[in-house]
């Protein structure tokens, strides 16, 4: 029962990084730089606020090593639940990893082009232009991800459900998260128009699901009162 409840701390004390750092970059950092559908003015933020830029990049590396440690201290808490659905949450969550990296490594070049130390010979608009593009890849990419977030999410609820040491209701919700991820990527890219409709429901679908859970992981752990058959 210790050892259950260490390893269940230690993965609620990852993943409260993982939202720390994710809230961070999305909510604080993004929105002081990105100027949607302006090229001219995200340009000029990079530029004026290249320190907060690199931060974000940091913070991104930051949270996608510690989602790692994250899903490897959940492997270790639910292996015993069912093995091979524990082994696809984490290989679930492996394959979004070197894409994160790429996504990081256009940033830079994106910052790169815009202070003139790449493509020295084209014009500023064009630089721009380019930097802008570097940056729309990173946003598809975003898209893309967006769906093995949710993807990852559901081995996780199966396992959180059928654990019996912790409550049901907590599976139920990262299921329903899972489901509300992947549906918001699928609208973003086949219906990019109706994108914002799905937006508002899927945070606070993802913000239910991921917080009451990382929540119980850290502060409760494990259920005290598991019989000797459910803990086998």
């Amino acid at each position: 029962m210790n050892s259950l409840k260490k390893e269940a701390r230690l993965a609620g004390l990852f993943y409260l990084l993982v939202v720390i750092t994710g809230v961070i970059g999305i909510m604080v950092i993004s929105p002081q730089i990105i100027v949607k559908g302006d090229a001219v003015a995200t340009s000029q933020n990079i530029l004026a606020k290249e320190f907060l830029f690199r931060i974000g990049i940091i913070n991104d590396l930051i949270s996608n090593t510690v989602f790692i440690l994250l899903v490897l201290a959940l492997y270790r808490l639910l292996k015993q639940v069912n093995k091979n659905q524990a082994k696809l949450m984490v290989a679930l969550v492996i394959v979004q990893i070197p894409v994160v990296f790429i996504m990081d490594a256009l940033n830079i070049t994106s910052l790169m082009i815009l202070k003139g130390e790449l493509l020295q010979t084209f014009g500023l608009a064009q630089r721009q232009d380019l930097a802008m593009l570097f940056l729309q890849i990173n946003d598809y990419g975003t898209l893309a991800l967006e769906m093995f977030w949710g993807l990852w999410l559901l081995p996780f609820g199966l396992l959180v459900y059928k654990s019996r040491f912790i409550p049901r209701i907590f599976g139920i919700f990262l299921l329903i998260a899972g489901i509300a991820y992947m549906n918001s990527s699928l609208v973003s890219l086949l219906f990019p128009d109706y994108s914002g409709i799905v937006n508002l429901p899927t945070l606070l679908l993802v913000f239910i699901g991921e917080i009451s859970i990382t929540v119980w992981l850290l502060f409760k752990g494990v259920k005290n009162n598991i019989s000797t058959t459910e803990k086998l």
